[in-house]
């Protein structure tokens, strides 16, 4: 085959798989800083169980709270690293209080579990702090990628705002001539 032949060079991508490319790297990469939470989670959450005589859904909220602050570090440097960094504040308030709110989830699996039906062995409360961290990590992925990770506009967006503000300024420019001109043709109106 020539160096021409179209078995070499293959369309370029549509838009729509490139954004289900993005989406499936992020939901992968979201997945290994989840998958290293989940595991910060899950340690901290049987060593403090084990280890004092705090009741079973305190333990959960240390051990939520400690694989939160490491999947902050994990998403913030790793799995959005490419995203807004203008705004550090008001992302890590929000990411505090989806996070709360995911602690809420997680840990009220294990509360219902625990307090309202009575399963409270080891590996009972381990089933359902897994289970509500499932759940609670939909509601995170969701949250995160939405409302505290801001994606950056892309550069066709860039550009095409660009062109608009400089249309924008080309027509404020000719206004301002025009308006600046009416005053003279007045006055030559006025001599003449």
């Amino acid at each position: 085959m020539g160096r021409g032949s179209s078995a070499l060079h293959a369309a370029p991508p549509s838009a729509v798989r490139q954004r289900v490319d993005r989406l499936v790297r992020e939901a992968a990469k979201f997945g290994a800083v989840g998958g290293a939470g989940l595991l910060v989670n899950l340690l901290v959450f049987n060593l403090v169980r084990h280890t004092t005589d705090l009741q079973v859904v305190r333990a959960s909220v240390i051990a939520t709270v400690v694989a939160i602050i490491s999947n902050y570090i994990g998403f913030r440097y790793f799995t959005y690293r490419d995203r807004d960094k203008s705004g550090r504040t008001r992302e890590l308030i929000l990411f505090l209080l989806f996070s709360a709110v995911g602690l809420v989830i997680e840990n009220g699996v294990l509360y219902a579990a625990t307090y309202g039906f009575g399963w409270d062995s080891p590996l009972q409360s381990n089933v359902f702090k897994f289970l509500g961290i499932g759940i609670a990590t939909l509601f995170r992925f969701w949250s995160y990628r939405s409302w505290v990770f801001k994606t950056m506009p892309g550069p066709e967006v860039v550009a095409s705002a660009e062109s608009f503000l400089a249309e924008a300024e080309a027509a404020q420019a000719q206004a301002e001539a025009a308006q600046a001109r009416r005053p003279r043709q007045r006055a030559r109106q006025r001599v003449g």
